[in-house]
């Protein structure tokens, strides 16, 4: 009895989403009655093959709107036979024989409304943009892609154009978005490699932890003069800084400059302790590396800032005993890595914010779809490329560990500017008195 009664209410559950179903569909072919020539588009760009049959009834449609009852005289637009055509369904070129209307009056030829938005791919060609991405060989394409023997338009070179006119909007999407309805928190920089080839990636996160690509930039240094006119750029695009903002890096000299230069006291730099970890225990050999980098771990899990910088300065003095190099590398922006430790928040955001984890994860989900190929032909390409990975893995990305303290990390930011403020004008009334003093 028990499995009949649960067969039963399975089999109740399918009739009611097969219902659901048949409604669904009624409802999309009550669609296509409407007015609106935009929702019809989509609609019948839906339906390969037989959208093409939909299409010649809509082309038919607007003709008749146009001209009116046939063989009636006296009419300002009149037939004017049918000449070969092609329309876009969804990412697939089909030929067609399109209607023609001549107005007498005027004595030129009226374009169809209708005939006009099929032109364009479904979506500004997102499915072949979507299939090239993932792997799809534009040589192959037409293999995978051909639903009906009448398709054409997926030659290699054909797909290559469009192609490159999907990802070149992609990537001005990218870098002309304002940022100024954005509220960044915090802020990632790193760098890929390409071959020879570098590329800058920025990624922000906002106050309640979404992560959101901001810029690339096709550099193979990170000094300061790149990073600074990349700031620039961000600024124009309505980038807020006021309040503070985080930036989490990998330690290059150049990049910090940059960022100091452009923000000034509104910046809090913290440098990844994996970096730093690995650049110190570089410098030792393999029988005490795995000893100091458990040690480094330790004292950067200290939750205060005190007890953290003690246990570091105590490993410093240890190195220089035997290692000069790596106590001056443990040493060298020591304070940047105890960022959080300071403002009081390194247990929190620890895992989050200690490491440039997460835009190295970003940068794993883009070789997944840059990789695939084999030899990049100029700066352009490489650039479209990035930007439209990015666009495609921005979406997924998930919000960042302990998002819920960005507001505290918030408010100890803006604590510490003050002081910073004050600290600095009051040097500057200082040395002002001084002057009036001397003179």
């Amino acid at each position: 009895m028990p499995v009949l009664t649960t067969v039963t209410k399975t089999r109740g559950k399918a009739k009611v989403k097969i219902s659901e179903k048949r409604r669904a569909t009624k409802a999309v072919l009550n669609k296509l009655e409407t007015a609106d020539l935009d929702v019809t588009v989509a609609l019948i760009q839906e339906l390969i093959p037989l959208g093409l049959k939909a299409v010649s009834d809509q082309l038919q449609l607007e003709v008749e709107q146009l001209t009116g009852i046939k063989h009636k005289h006296g009419k300002e637009n009149v037939r004017w036979g049918e000449q070969a055509g092609s329309v876009y369904l969804r990412d697939q070129k089909l030929p067609i024989n399109v209607p023609r209307v001549r107005n007498k009056i005027r004595n030129e030829e009226i374009i169809l409304n209708t005939y006009k938005k099929f032109q364009n791919a479904y979506r500004g060609d997102t499915q072949t943009l979507l299939k090239i991405l993932n792997g799809i060989s534009m040589h192959k394409y037409a293999k995978c892609a051909e639903l009906v023997p009448e398709v054409f338009g997926i030659s290699a070179s054909n797909l290559s154009k469009r192609f490159k006119k999907s990802t070149s909007e992609r990537i001005r999407r990218l870098k002309k978005r304002s940022l100024s309805l954005y509220d960044f928190v915090c802020i990632f920089i790193d760098g890929k490699r390409y071959a020879k080839d570098g590329l800058l990636v920025i990624l922000g996160v906002t106050i309640t932890g979404e992560k959101v690509i901001l810029d690339i930039d096709h550099s193979h240094t990170e000094n300061a003069l790149v990073v600074d006119q990349l700031f620039d750029r961000l600024f124009k695009r309505g980038l807020k800084f006021e309040d503070g903002i985080l930036f989490i890096v990998d330690g290059s000299k150049g990049l910090i400059a940059g960022i100091r230069n452009r923000f000034q006291e509104y910046a809090f730099i913290q440098r990844c302790h994996w970096h730093k970890r690995e650049n110190v225990i570089s410098y030792l050999d393999k029988g005490q590396r795995q000893v100091y980098k458990r040690r480094l771990q330790t004292a950067y899990k200290k939750t205060t800032y005190k007890e953290a910088k003690t246990e570091l300065e105590i490993l410093c003095c240890e190195l220089a005993e035997f290692n000069q190099s790596a106590a001056n590398s443990l040493l060298e922006g020591l304070e940047e890595t105890l960022t959080l430790h300071s403002l009081g928040l390194s247990v929190e955001l620890r895992k989050s914010l200690n490491t440039t984890n997460c835009i190295e994860s970003v940068m794993s989900q883009l070789a997944q779809y840059t990789d695939r190929v084999d030899r990049w032909r100029n700066s352009y390409q490489l650039l479209r490329w990035t930007a439209a990975s990015l666009l495609e893995i921005e979406p997924h990305l998930k919000k960042i560990g302990g998002a819920n303290y960005l507001k505290v990390l918030r408010f100890k930011m803006q604590q510490e500017i003050k002081k910073r403020k004050e600290k600095k004008y009051g040097k500057q009334k200082k040395s002002e008195v001084l002057d009036l003093l001397l003179v």
